[in-house]
């Protein structure tokens, strides 16, 4: 029988308004981007740009081992919505001093203790899980699915397998590979941040923050355009392995993620948006997604450079004693920190025995080098392998304070499972009693752990200066990656510096006399264009004497700053970027293996004089690498400077404001 026209206009109306309450829309700030959440059977997310679709309708999902799976909650969901506009000081800043936290939030309740909180700024989107059940849980599996309507190029560092371990053990330093999304193995592991770069629209950066307690996020793909979250399982069983540098790996995993607190908030899945290429390195998003210090006074972190003897394996010469890991040689580089302004010197590996940290090299004297920093007002740092501190951690942190060390390294944790995330907050809580200043070596990238302990300023996480010692793999295209991809993550420690400088052309991985496959002048401006607030000196101390005009210059560049501008770019092939200390700038400027002329415009200056202090390429660095010119000059705002760049060359100005 057929039903009233009237009865059934009212039963559309009803369904149209049924289905219009499981799908909601908040825009950022500045309205460019939009995200539109749908739910149905299935709760999914789409990301515009514009009105272009940027990601594709995209699935949000969590299991426990007991079976609850926060999809089976979506019949009756809440919806809570909220504008916030603020601003976050940071008190070690890598980027700036005031962070703009300007954001649309969505939070959509379950019924059945899940929830998913959205969050759209004007660069990016992230989203997190949260739970609100009263015991403990055990996650089974998490979905955070990445679909692009169109097949992107992707730039992605993936996971080598190491050869006695299961897949997820890496140091989490590769080379970016740079493959069409369909073109990508889907046995491919690949670790965060990846870039994702649309033909027309903004490229995307896919990482998280705020990881705590929970394994970190990997990524798989599909056939179907889609980059997958992919986790390494809990640990049941792990083994030591006590070679050279020993590490704990495990043997046997869990069929669960991680057992954790029942009620918490789970890590942000973040997505970067970048409509211009140098939108991309001055991204502080994984910060701003952080939570906050949880070190009350942080009065006592000290940034600043150091020196580090590893990389040229302590070969000084032009001295009167034998050089290597020993007393004379760490006197050696405490007087030349003192004479180019140098905070501190690293202990690097070899001043004890790796597997006990108390069984000190019979070559080095503590207390004499310790007595020798301190009349030479030289801060002592030191090196540790992190499965012997985390054995010895508090009678190790208390010889620490005893000596004076403010600032250690710990090394070879190589995983980011739940277990291995844990021992990054043990170990970062310890040292925050202890007044200890933190660096992580052999380890995921910081996901926003910087700004929950300050004090913890950088990681590694990157395949930087060693890897000239044995390998031809920091090139200068890989080089050029890194401010556009890697450091969106957070600090990072690359370790430039070195004095020995070769061309493609005539570089080797020589050991003992390393070599960068960059022009003297990249080396100086890896110190303004990467992030750290600890920045180590690489090169030989004994080639920097030689050279004091150099030395000065690199010794007077800050490790934190008021505040950068970037200035131009291009991904993977230039960068130019400005940072503020003070009433002073410093700028930096890295090309790729091609020669570049660039325009330098100085209309961010105020409105005075300065002094610039110059070290550009020098005219035959071309074929000499470790050729440079240091020049000055006076500048104002009104100055436009024609800069030229070397094959793998760099430039770098300094700029003090005359009173």
């Amino acid at each position: 029988m057929k039903q009233p026209y009237f009865l059934t206009t009212i039963l559309t109306v009803i369904c149209l308004i049924s289905e219009a309450a499981t799908v909601r829309e908040i825009s950022s700030p500045d309205q460019t981007i939009r995200l539109s959440v749908n739910i149905n059977k299935k709760l999914i997310y789409s990301i515009y740009y514009k009105n272009t679709l940027l990601l594709a309708p995209s699935e949000i999902d969590m299991e426990l081992s007991g079976g609850q799976k926060l999809s089976d909650g979506l019949a009756k969901p809440k919806f809570a919505q909220r504008l916030v506009n603020e601003t976050i000081i940071s008190p070690v800043p890598e980027k700036r001093t005031h962070i703009p936290d300007h954001y649309q939030e969505l939070k959509v309740t379950l019924p059945n203790s899940f929830a998913v909180i959205f969050r759209v700024y004007n660069d990016g989107v992230a989203y997190r899980i949260s739970t609100a059940f009263k015991e403990d849980i055990q996650v089974k599996t998490e979905t955070a699915r990445f679909q692009f309507p169109t097949n992107p190029t992707v730039y992605y560092p993936e996971v080598t397998p190491p050869g006695n371990m299961d897949k997820y053990h890496t140091s989490f330093e590769e080379l970016y590979t740079v493959k069409s999304l369909d073109s990508i193995s889907t046995k491919s592991l690949i670790f965060t941040p990846v870039l994702v770069t649309p033909a027309q629209a903004p490229k995307v950066v896919i990482t998280e923050s705020d990881l705590e307690d929970y394994p970190g996020m990997f990524l798989t793909c599909d056939s179907g355009n889609a980059l997958i979250g992919d986790f390494a399982a809990y640990p049941l069983k792990e083994e030591e392995s006590h070679e050279l540098y020993s590490l704990r790996f495990v043997t046997k995993r869990a069929d669960f993620l991680a057992r954790t607190k029942g009620s918490r908030d789970f890590p942000w899945r973040v997505l970067i948006i970048a409509v211009e290429d140098k939108d991309l390195p001055g991204n502080d998003l994984v910060y701003r997604l952080a939570s906050p210090s949880r070190v009350a006074d942080v009065s006592w972190v000290k940034p600043g450079k150091a020196t580090d003897e590893w990389v040229i394996s302590s070969n000084v010469y032009n001295v009167p004693f034998k050089s290597g890991i020993n007393t004379e040689t760490y006197k050696y580089y405490i007087d030349f920190a003192k004479r180019f302004g140098f905070e501190r010197i690293m202990m690097d590996a070899g001043w004890s025995d790796n597997n006990d940290l108390f069984k000190i090299n019979p070559e080095i004297n503590m207390d004499t080098i310790v007595a020798y920093a301190k009349s030479r007002n030289v801060k002592i740092s030191m090196w540790t392998l992190a499965l012997t501190l985390e054995k010895q951690l508090e009678p190790a942190l208390d010889q620490f304070n005893k000596w004076g060390v403010d600032f250690i390294m710990t090394d070879f944790i190589n995983r980011d499972d739940q277990k291995a995330v844990q021992l990054f907050y043990k170990i970062a809580e310890a040292c925050a009693r202890h007044k200890l200043m933190l660096m992580f070596h052999g380890a995921f990238k910081p996901a926003g752990f910087n700004r929950t302990f300050p004090h913890a300023v950088a990681r590694e996480a990157v395949l930087g200066s060693e890897y000239n010692m044995w390998s031809d793999k920091p090139t200068p295209e890989h080089n050029l990656r890194l401010p556009f991809i890697r450091m969106l993550s957070g600090p990072l420690d690359y370790e430039p510096g070195l004095l020995n400088n070769a061309t493609p052309k005539g570089f080797r991985a020589i050991p003992e006399s390393v070599m960068s496959m960059t022009t003297r002048t990249q080396q100086l401006a890896m110190y303004i264009i990467y992030e750290s607030p600890i920045q180590f000196f690489d090169g030989n101390p004994s080639q920097g004497l030689a050279e004091p005009a150099f030395m000065e210059l690199l010794g007077s560049i800050p490790t934190t700053w008021d505040t950068t501008r970037i200035v131009d770019a291009k991904l993977g092939d230039y960068i130019i970027t400005a940072r503020k200390k003070g009433n002073d700038w410093y700028i930096g400027a890295m090309t790729d293996s091609s020669a570049r002329d660039l325009n330098l415009p100085l209309d961010f200056l105020d409105n005075a004089n300065y002094t610039a202090t110059i070290c550009a390429d020098g005219i035959n660095a071309d074929r000499y690498a470790a050729d440079y010119k240091i020049s000055s000059d006076t500048l104002t705002n009104k100055s436009a400077l024609k800069i030229h760049l070397a094959p793998g060359g760099g430039y770098v100005i300094k700029l003090v404001r005359k009173d």
